[in-house]
């Protein structure tokens, strides 16, 4: 199934979570916090004559309980706004 988001809204699937710290102390999954960061996978195409500002492929932050998680054939996904983005990582 593909999925196109409507106007300014964005389909984010989240990026893995470091399993380590940086001294090398393995984090268990219970202990493990979702990360805010994600890779954009599919965008509408804007709202009001405004186009969208991030694409296929950004690497982006979002808030700790932006958008909304749904599941699509076994995958994990957030929908969310545009707006609800806090900023496009850049390498």
């Amino acid at each position: 199934m593909t999925l196109k988001p409507l106007q300014d809204r964005v389909l984010i699937k989240r990026m893995e979570s470091e399993q380590k710290t940086a001294s090398g102390i393995i984090i268990p999954d219970a202990a493990q916090e979702k990360p805010m960061k994600g890779q954009v996978i599919a965008t509408g195409p804007g709202k009001d004559n405004n186009p969208m500002t991030v694409k296929e492929g950004d690497a982006v932050l979002f808030a700790k309980y932006a958008g909304n998680e749904l599941s699509v054939d076994g995958e994990d996904f957030i929908i969310m706004r545009e707006e609800e983005i806090l900023a496009v990582i850049e390498a």
